[in-house]
């Protein structure tokens, strides 16, 4: 009996080190977010760089990219002006970029003119990182991005620094308002 269980106890063993092997081999993308999460963020106003109230509901329609980011993040910091020449080689194909940052609104006003972010920022606070929870992150990491179709559809979404060639080819490739 105790051999037939140290077999049995062995046998599990390989199995459960050959599926977390087999799992932990695979590069998880986040979840795509349910259309609701989209929803939501066309419901918020929230205050921009200069403090003033946005309503992201005058972005419906276009092709969006939303990226959460902070300004203690040092890879949302690095990606910044790549956004900036993203959003300008993007402008008149549809495509407009928005910056929610999990920061005070000071901060983000100060970061915004500082490194003179182009696109608009705005100052989400922690109700940002619930937001880009229900989009897919269920890490809650920093920087987070998502891909929103003119129709209200959470396209796509990327966890940690961008590759800047895989989301232009992105853009291009589900943007169906070239």
């Amino acid at each position: 009996m105790n051999k037939r269980f140290t077999i049995s106890a062995i046998l599990i063993g390989l199995i459960f080190t050959g599926l977390g092997a087999t799992l932990g081999a695979k590069k998880f993308e986040p979840a795509p977010a349910a259309d609701t999460a989209a929803q939501q963020l066309f419901g918020l106003t929230l205050n921009d760089a200069s403090a003033k109230p946005q309503a992201i509901k005058q972005w419906q329609g276009k092709f969006l990219v939303v990226n959460f980011w902070a300004t203690w993040c040092k890879p949302c910091v690095e990606e910044m002006p790549e956004l900036v020449e993203l959003q300008k080689e993007f402008a008149n194909k549809n495509v407009q970029l928005l910056g929610l940052g999990i920061d005070t609104p000071s901060n983000i006003a100060d970061f915004a003119k500082k490194y003179q972010i182009s696109y608009p920022v705005f100052a989400a606070g922690m109700d940002g990182t619930s937001l880009s929870q229900a989009m897919g992150n269920k890490a809650g990491g920093l920087p987070f991005t998502v891909l929103i179709s003119p129709e209200g559809k959470v396209l796509k979404a990327y966890t940690g620094r961008l590759k800047m060639p895989e989301l232009k080819a992105d853009i291009l490739r589900l943007n169906t308002k070239k």
